[in-house]
Order: structure tokens, then C-alpha cells, then sequence
């Protein structure tokens, strides 16, 4: 006799709102809490970030809504066209013009910075929540809630002054799981395949997962013939959304051909695979194998449609990467590394929630029956999807720990009905530590760590946090003339966010070009910083000495032009620009 009966409630009643408005509730406060000193500093978690507020900066001064440019970066070559959307733009821009009539540009820019990632939080635990209260009732919805709650990597994307694309990327991604689950074939399709469509708006990263959940449509045509309406839906949604954002965010300028982005070679292959799929499906009732052959030859059409229009495409995005970049940027961004290139505490906090969901995916459909059986069999292909892309690029460990909190919910629920039936205290021990374990992987860790201070230090210790107070040292570079400025790739941003000046190169694989030419600058001889500098016109030199960025480049090349400045003997052609004291940004003005 199965566990499970027929449980999809409506849409969102007061009662979902309620449990997820509590789950709500309590980690905003916690957030909010532990991030004062952060959002007092404007320290932002990542230069994405305040480039994002950058951007959206110049777009509500005038900038062009196609017009993506970054044109402070590379100011000599025209500047850096940015593979970002519009789409995360858009929340953020609407805070800023609101509220900046009525207390400033300043205070509008830091609720924004407040408020948006706290949206997108309440998106994504409204969405997750709602799987889990349609399909096994109120206290499971909550206990998911907190268990997304509590996934680490989720949460990074979705803290106070966390603005770039990584948080919606999970609220798409959870619209998707939502589609699947409804009624009807053809609105579940659509919702899942417009959401899909917004989803690579915003980054192509998110294509693995989509030909993860197209598959998971494509089984459900391959039980009956009947299920063919979920493909057909799912496809023309996910090329018709495509089309429509495509012309909306990305207008005649997105017809230059990238491939890190949506674009007319990828539209087309969507477009190929839609209309395949709705001919095949007119052509019911056919033999499975005449199914599978028919879906095969339309993947590899709709792949030749791609490539047709864009065959760039083939090489991949960062496989023409100078090599100079690809070592000293690419290779040590360590988001984008594999699990086995992390550290213990990330790797544990990243693939052990999902790997724990993943299992109770996979029992809740054995204790299931009828469709429940399917969907968590399905759900569990998708989870399997995430947590497979989060072992080879650690920071989709948000997509997979919000995909896994709830089947995590369920087996947290299951746990604690437990460990109140349990009458042996170890074996309640034991359950309570499990629980512990499952939503905070690293907290052993974090013990030894504590127990063990006289160890831990094996002369390899992390980088420390920078002490660079750029709101002090900045002071002085906005008294100078508006000019370029030669600083560590990473710098960049802040400087862009602070100053009126441009920058050489910021972190972004567009700007390959002028990344390399920092790197080579650092990494060379005074005299060929002094010779490629003139010839660019840069007018000023700025560095934060405890950044882990000019301390790669000192050991790398003791003997080049950035170790020369970490050691205190700059060339007589730059000269100290004084910045007030208590600041560790040195900056330099070249003389002519």
C-alpha cells in the first residue's frame, strides 16, 4: 500500500504563504542581523557585485538599454561589451528610481543593494516551499525552508549587497521544478519552459539542467504516447521565451555573434528542436522505437541549427583564452573549479545536502505510488543533474542545495519524528547529530579547527582578508583628473564604484584583451610597464598591497614590476600620490 495519495493543492493558498512568510521571517532577521557590519562598510561580497551596480548606475544616468558596454574598462579599445542581462538589472534599477526622489541616490543604492537579494530569497523559498506543501503538507514546507535556509552556497547568492545573476538563477531553476509538477501538461510545459528561457537570459551556464529537464519531459512522452504534450509545451516554450527575451533584452545589438549568451545561433536550435518535437507528436500513436529515433534526429537538427548559424560555437567560450589569462585568471577563480580543487569545508557544504536529498528523493518515490512514484523519480534525475554539474563547478551548489532542501525537508521531518520516539539517549544522540550533520556539513570541521589552533598553522594559512580601506584611500584618487588607472583585475570594480576614472581590465572574460595586458604589466620588467603604460595613456598606478592578486604576481615574478612595488622600490617615473593615513592603497601618478 503506498505512503502517498494525490496531495497537489492550488496555486498559493494563505496557508503556504503563512509557513514560508514564518520561515521567512526568522532568517531575514538572522541575515539581516549578521550582515550590519557589511552593509555599514559597503563591503561587497564579490566584484561582480558592485560592477553590477555599476552598471546599473549607468544605465539609470542615460546609458543605452542594448548598449551593455562597460565603458570604463579598456577605455582606449572602445571598452568591454558585458555578457550580463538586462533581466537582473531590472529589480535593482526600479529600487534606485524610485526611492532616489525621495531620500537620495546614496541611501536608494544601499536598500536596493538590501532589499533585492532579500526578494530573491523570499522568491525562491515561496517556490520551494510550495513543492513541498502541495505535496506533503505545512510542517515539511517549513522545515525545506530552512533547509534552504541553511545550505551555505545557497544563501552566499542571496545575502544583503549579493546582486548578481547567481540568485535568480535558483528562483528560475525552482520555477522550472514547479512547472513540472502541475496539472496540465501544456501550462506546466509553458511555466517550465518560459522559466527555463529566463534562466539562460540571465547565464548559458543554466543549459546543462535545461537538456536535463527537457530529457525528463522526453521520458514522460516515452511512457505513453499521451505525454507527448509535455515536450511539445516544454520546447515551445523554452524557444519562444527565448525570442521574446532575446528581442527585449538584447534588441540588433545581440545579432554580434557570442556564444556566452543566448543568441540567434542558439534561438535557432530551440526553434529546430520545437518544431520537431510538435511533428512527431502529430504523428501518434507510433511504436516506442520509432519515438526514440524521432527525438534523436531531432536533437542532432536542432544542434546543426546552432551551429549553422553560429559555428564559433563549437570551440566553446573560454577555450581561445590567451594562456597567460587562463592561468593566472580563468584557473584561479575558484568558483568555477571543480569540487576536488576546493577546500574540505566548501566541498562538504556543496555535494552533501544534495547527495543526502538525492537519497531521499530516491526513497520517497520507492514509498510512493501511482504519479508520486514518477515524479520523485524524476525529481531525483534532476537533483542527480545539479549535483553532478555542482563536482565539476562548485558554485552551482546553489541551484542543487535549493533543488535538494525539499526532499531534505521530508527526511529533517522523518528524523525528528524520530528522534522523539527514540527512548535510548545515545540512539537519539545519534539521530540529532545526523540532522546536524546533513544541514551543516562543515560544523566538524569547524571543531577540530577550534580544539586544534596549535596545528592548524602549517606555514600554508589562507591569504588573509585584505585590510585595503578603499573608502579613505579613495579620497585622494578622486581629487585627480579623470584618467586610466593600471590596478589589479580584481580592484577594478571597486575603483569604477568609487571614482570617476576608468580601469584597464576588470575579471570578465570579454575583456580577455585587457586582462592580459595587467597580468603582463605586473608580471614584466619596470621598463616594460613604463613603455606599454605611455603608450595606452594610463595616467595612474593603484594597488592594495595584502590583496591575494599582487601577492600571485610578486611570487610568480619576484623580479617584475608589481614586486617592485610590494617591496617599497617604485620606478623614479611614478610618482606617490599621498592618501590619507590608516589606508593601504599606494597609488602613483606616471610622469610625463
Amino acid at each position: 500500500m503506498s505512503s502517498f495519495v494525490e496531495r497537489r493543492r492550488p496555486a498559493f493558498a494563505p496557508e503556504l504563504l503563512a509557513r514560508v512568510g514564518f520561515a521567512l521571517g526568522i532568517v531575514t532577521l538572522v541575515v539581516l542581523l549578521t550582515s550590519i557590519p557589511t552593509i555599514l562598510a559597503m563591503r561587497f561580497p564579490d566584484p561582480d557585485d558592485t560592477l553590477r551596480l555599476v552598471q546599473v548606475r549607468d544605465l539609470v544616468a542615460g546609458q543605452g538599454w542594448f548598449d551593455l558596454t562597460q565603458h570604463r574598462i579598456d577605455a582606449p579599445n572602445g571598452g568591454v561589451p558585458m555578457h550580463w542581462s538586462r533581466l537582473v538589472d531590472i529589480p535593482v534599477a526600479i529600487v534606485i528610481i524610485a526611492l532616489s526622489p525621495l531620500i537620495g541616490t546614496v541611501a536608494a543604492e544601499t536598500v536596493a543593494l538590501v532589499v533585492v537579494p532579500l526578494v530573491t530569497l523570499a522568491i525562491a523559498l515561496l517556490l520551494a516551499g510550495r513543492i513541498a506543501w502541495r505535496l506533503m503538507g505545512e510542517e515539511v514546507a517549513v522545515l525545506a525552508c530552512l533547509a534552504m535556509a541553511l545550505s551555505v552556497p545557497l544563501l552566499s547568492q542571496m545575502r544583503p549587497l549579493r546582486i548578481d545573476h547567481h540568485g535568480w538563477q535558483v528562483v528560475f531553476a525552482l520555477a522550472v521544478l514547479n512547472g513540472l509538477m502541475a496539472r496540465s501538461p501544456r501550462i506546466g510545459g509553458w511555466v517550465a519552459g518560459v522559466s527555463m528561457a529566463a534562466w539562460l537570459a540571465i547565464s548559458i551556464e543554466g543549459l546543462p539542467l535545461v537538456f536535463a529537464v527537457c530529457g525528463v519531459t522526453a521520458l514522460r512522452w516515452m511512457r505513453s504516447g499521451s505525454g507527448s504534450a509535455w515536450l511539445v509545451s516544454t520546447t515551445q516554450g523554452l524557444a519562444g521565451g527565448s525570442l521574446i527575451l532575446f528581442l527585449a533584452l538584447r534588441g540588433p545589438v545581440g545579432l554580434t555573434q557570442y556564444c556566452d549568451v543566448v543568441g540567434a545561433g542558439h534561438i535557432a536550435g530551440f526553434a529546430v528542436a520545437a518544431i520537431g518535437v510538435l511533428l512527431l507528436a502529430r504523428c501518434e500513436p507510433m511504436p516506442p522505437a520509432m519515438r526514440v529515433g524521432g527525438l534523436v534526429v531531432t536533437g542532432i537538427a536542432a544542434g546543426a541549427a546552432l551551429l549553422a548559424v553560429a559555428p564559433s560555437c563549437a570551440n566553446g567560450t573560454f577555450n581561445q583564452l590567451d594562456p597567460l589569462v587562463f592561468e593566472f585568471w580563468y584557473d584561479r577563480v575558484h568558483e568555477g573549479l571543480p569540487v576536488w580543487r576546493q577546500d574540505l569545508s566548501l566541498a562538504l557544504q556543496s555535494i552533501l545536502p544534495p547527495l543526502i536529498g538525492l537519497v531521499a528523493s530516491l526513497r520517497l518515490a520507492r514509498a510512493s505510488g501511482g504519479w508520486l512514484r514518477i515524479w520523485w523519480t524524476e525529481y531525483a534525475l534532476v537533483l542527480g543533474a545539479a549535483l553532478l554539474i555542482t563536482v565539476f563547478v562548485i558554485r552551482a551548489g546553489a541551484v542543487a542545495g535549493a533543488l535538494a532542501a525539499v526532499p531534505l525537508g521530508w527526511q529533517i521531518n522523518a528524523w525528528l519524528r524520530a528522534a522523539r520516539t527514540v527512548q535510548r539517549p545515545g540512539r537519539r544522540a545519534l539521530v540529532m547529530a545526523t540532522l546536524v550533520l546533513t544541514i551543516m556539513p562543515a560544523f566538524p570541521l569547524t571543531l577540530m579547527t577550534m580544539a586544534m589552533p596549535a596545528r592548524a598553522d602549517d606555514g600554508k594559512r589562507a591569504p588573509r582578508v585584505s585590510e585595503c580601506r578603499l573608502s579613505e584611500g579613495v579620497a585622494a584618487l578622486r581629487k585627480l583628473p579623470r584618467g586610466e588607472i593600471l590596478t589589479p583585475i580584481d580592484l577594478g570594480p571597486q575603483l569604477l564604484y568609487e571614482t570617476q576614472h576608468t580601469v584597464v581590465a576588470s575579471g570578465h572574460h570579454r575583456g580577455a584583451a585587457s586582462m592580459k595586458t595587467v597580468i603582463s604589466t605586473f608580471l614584466g620588467s619596470e621598463a616594460e610597464a613604463r613603455d606599454t603604460l605611455r603608450a595606452r595613456g594610463t595616467r595612474y598606478v593603484a594597488i592594495c598591497p595584502d590583496l591575494n592578486e599582487p601577492m600571485m604576481y610578486e611570487q610568480d615574478a619576484p623580479r617584475g614590476f608589481m614586486a617592485s612595488l610590494l617591496r617599497g622600490r617604485a620606478p623614479r617615473w611614478l610618482e606617490p600620490v599621498p592618501v590619507p593615513q590608516g589606508s593601504a592603497l599606494k597609488v602613483w601618478r606616471i610622469a610625463d
